[in-house]
């Protein structure tokens, strides 16, 4: 059986045969150039399969390209937008601090010439009872102030300190139910007392007589009578007049000047307040 699958030249016969073919097909090739012919031909016939072959590895280097130029691509297109939201959030620092700095400067202007001493603060919580209006600022003690100080902002008087810590203070609103303060009509130099209601936007002027010269549009400033807020700051103006012949005093309402729900900045004003000097050795 065996003989049958051993027909034909052995195999070093066979090899022979093909390296004397091979050097003369080299010969052939170098010499003359005969070849070549055979050599195109060939490759225009591989040409297919050799690209088959390679097309995997094509599309192997063309799809990592992509997805890296992909990649690469959203991390810039990430860099750039937080970048983006850093420079939005510098803008509106800087907005934020134009128009404090203006507020700044309001309240700077709204302290009349009279050489009284203040201190910028600012409003760091509100109490939340529906029935108080007080608010807290970042000065106390530590800063030299007292109870009973006023409070003020660019437009008008806010209110007095309440309570005093070391590091803050407690205020309360002109509005507060249970704050009064004596005032005069800019125009005519009437005296009055404002008391608060409890609102935000309206104060009360109680014991005002029928024959009072007073009208929607005047303007109510600080009497500087109690000792307590100095005299000539505005806080309010007169926004309804009420003259009914069966009550005994004329119905009189304001509204605060001072943005007593809006400040973020008030304005401490010392106001005749005692100096204590310190004793020396040579007295009793």
């Amino acid at each position: 059986m065996q003989t049958l699958f051993l027909q034909g030249p052995s195999v070093t016969l066979r090899a022979i045969i093909l390296i004397i073919a091979s050097i003369g097909l080299m010969t052939l090739d170098h010499r003359w150039g005969q070849m070549e012919n055979v050599r195109n031909t060939l490759s225009y016939v591989l040409y297919p399969l050799q690209y088959t072959i390679d097309l995997p590895i094509r599309m192997y280097h063309w799809t990592d390209e992509t997805i890296s130029t992909h990649q690469t691509l959203l991390d810039e297109n990430r860099k750039l937008e937080d970048l983006n939201l850093q420079n939005k959030v510098r803008l509106q620092k800087l907005d934020i601090l134009e128009r404090e700095n203006f507020r700044l400067r309001e309240l700077l202007h709204a302290t009349p010439k009279t050489g009284e001493e203040i201190l910028i603060a600012e409003i760091i919580n509100v109490d939340v009872d529906p029935y108080r209006q007080l608010i807290v600022i970042n000065k106390g003690s530590n800063d030299n102030v007292y109870i009973s100080q006023p409070i003020i902002d660019a437009h008008g008087v806010m209110g007095q300190t309440v309570h005093v810590n070391t590091s803050s203070s407690t205020a309360m609103l002109i509005t507060d139910a249970s704050h009064a303060m004596p005032v005069q009509i800019d125009r005519t130099g009437l005296r009055a007392v404002a008391f608060g209601t409890g609102k935000i936007d309206q104060l009360d002027l109680r014991h005002i007589p029928h024959n009072a010269d007073i009208r929607e549009g005047d303007t109510l400033i600080t009497s500087g009578l109690g000792g307590r807020f100095p005299a000539n700051y505005p806080v309010a103006v007169v926004t309804h007049i009420e003259r009914s012949p069966d009550e005994a005093f004329v119905t009189v309402r304001a509204e605060p000047l001072a943005l007593l729900d809006r400040s973020r900045e008030v304005l401490l004003v010392w106001h005749n307040q005692p100096q204590i000097i310190p004793k020396t050795n040579d007295e009793p």
